[in-house]
């Protein structure tokens, strides 16, 4: 049994434009005695679906400006939590939060919701878990067309400058203040959508995944999830027929256009991207336009 704390329901009262009631799954097949969060919106069947992955240290919140959008074209949305963020439990051991854990999360909660014709939407650490979805042949059936935002495929190499930055930044900062970082990249946040990323964590217990991802990420030869992150850029650059949007958030020192260009040499069937000179790292925070973008170019193709 992984020892995990749950964030009372009422730190989550009063979501600024954020209306959707969760859906709590307790049964994922190797994660049991864990809840996941899980918001699942539209159409159960017969439908596309929108599968939406947040990265660090966000959570399914940071979809709020895309999801009406993707309803509105009569699709299905489902946002997962990741364990350690959002309305999901989170672990308190650090270690538990591996490339692995998540990946199989994922996998799992695809296979329980029986998800099909989905558009992979995915940013930061939903990219680099994301995008190795496909490896596995039970969900690459299911896939059908791919959204990719300020992410990349971790394979070994030395990371950028500012990656390094924010890793040593998030090491110094083990209590990290998450609504004030999300403030300052996104000027145009409110108090209360700040509050709201704060709202998982009530104090340093809760943020174990928050302080563990930034040293997960696979800079060294030999790190959890390369040989995966490998065996995807193969899938995306030969075998991956579907359509491709991407949007490029430029002001993003982490993983902005030199790491979105160089992913792009892996998405032949990626148009020029929809570029964002003011968006910075949360790409979603300017969701609304970039939804209606990547939904316009999917019907145009």
């Amino acid at each position: 049994m992984i020892d995990a704390l749950r964030t009372p329901d009422e730190r989550f009262a009063n979501l600024p434009d954020f209306p959707w009631a969760p859906r709590y799954i307790d049964d994922l097949p190797g994660y049991e005695g864990l809840r996941c969060a899980v918001i699942d919106e539209g159409p159960k069947s017969g439908a596309p679906t929108f599968l939406c992955l947040h990265g660090e240290p966000s959570w399914s919140f940071l979809y709020r400006r895309m999801i009406p959008a993707f309803l509105a074209s009569g699709a299905r949305v489902v946002a997962p939590d990741l364990f350690g963020f959002g309305r999901s439990d989170k672990p308190v051991d650090d270690a538990v939060y591996g490339f692995h854990f998540h990946r199989r999360m994922l996998l799992a909660l695809v296979e329980r919701l029986d998800l099909q014709d989905i558009t992979l939407v995915v940013q930061d650490w939903g990219g680099l878990i994301g995008l190795t979805l496909p490896v596995e042949e039970g969900f690459r059936g299911r896939l059908s067309r791919l959204i990719v935002m300020n992410t990349t495929l971790a394979t070994g190499s030395p990371p950028s400058p500012g990656f390094l930055a924010w890793r040593a930044y998030a090491k110094a900062n083990p209590d990290l203040e998450v609504g004030a970082l999300l403030g300052r990249g996104t000027p145009h946040l409110t108090e209360a959508e700040c509050a709201a990323y704060d709202a998982p964590f009530p104090d340093i217990r809760y943020k174990a995944g928050v302080r563990a991802f930034p040293e997960r990420v696979m800079t060294d030869p030999g790190m959890e999830g390369i040989e995966e992150s490998l065996v995807a850029q193969d899938f995306w650059s030969k075998d991956f027929k579907g359509k491709v949007f991407m949007a490029i958030g430029e002001a993003d020192m982490v993983l902005g256009p030199p790491v979105m260009e160089n992913l792009r040499r892996f998405l032949p069937n990626c148009p020029e991207p929809l570029r964002i000179p003011e968006a910075g790292h949360f790409v979603q925070e300017w969701g609304g336009p970039v939804a209606e973008a990547a939904l316009k170019s999917f019907a145009s193709r």
